[in-house]
């Protein structure tokens, strides 16, 4: 499935958000993947990197150029805290 583009980041933005750990792009998460994260986190098995369960829908993301992490957009605002990443489970 095609990544899913949140409307509030524009493409200029985009190319300029990068991962606070690595500093590498990220890219909007597929459909495919939102919807896999979504049931997880239905299902009571979706932590953040923190290992915290996360609570709120998985509506958007960004997902780190090497597939490891998950940064969730939240009412159109990019969470770039790595504690609040959602772990791919890539390496």
């Amino acid at each position: 499935m095609p990544p899913i583009k949140d409307p509030m980041i524009s493409d200029e933005l985009l190319t300029l958000l990068r991962c606070p750990q690595t500093m590498q792009a990220l890219s909007p998460a597929s459909a495919e993947l939102l919807a896999r994260l979504d049931d997880a986190r239905v299902a009571g098995t979706l932590q953040d990197r923190a290992g915290k369960p996360v609570r709120a829908p998985i509506v958007a993301g960004l997902v780190r150029a090497d597939g490891v992490l998950l940064f969730p957009i939240r009412d159109g605002i990019p969470v770039l805290l790595l504690d609040e990443a959602l772990p791919l489970g890539v390496e």
